[in-house]
């Protein structure tokens, strides 16, 4: 493969776990696209761990639907930014299903290599999250 072809490579990966996995909750496909040592932003370890994170928000929001608005790579990195809407329908960070229409943005930097994400970092706006089901004030 062309050195050059890699960073496309991995944003298609990147792009595959939003659009194959958060939105379809095909969670057994996080085995392709992250390696057995991937670590998440919440020190998930592995693709089983991170499979329970993606579960976790799909109970709270079962209609979740995550939009890829900017993609990017460089070298090992990959840099998304994304947008979701859902209804919360389930508890969420101890907060229960207040049944509202919210919407989170975000952006997350995955480190890539050998064809799978390995390490990934999250900067999301969850105090907008939380304020929009009213677990705090706004």
């Amino acid at each position: 493969m062309l050195a050059t072809q890699i960073p496309e490579n991995n944003k298609l990966i990147v792009r595959r776990i939003y659009e194959d996995c958060f939105n379809t909750g095909k969670l057994e496909l996080l085995h392709e696209l992250l390696g057995d040592d991937f670590i998440g932003s919440r020190g998930e370890q592995g693709p089983a761990e991170f499979a329970v994170t993606v579960a976790t928000l799909r109970k709270a929001f079962p209609d979740v639907h995550f939009v890829v608005e900017d993609l990017f790579a460089e070298g090992d990195r990959v840099c998304v930014r994304w947008t979701f809407t859902a209804t919360h329908q389930g508890p969420f960070a101890g907060v229960v299903a207040s049944h509202k229409a919210v919407t989170q943005t975000a952006i997350t930097i995955y480190r890539m290599s050998d064809g799978k994400a390995r390490q990934a970092w999250l900067q999301a706006d969850r105090l907008g999250l939380l304020q929009q089901i009213g677990g705090v004030p706004a």
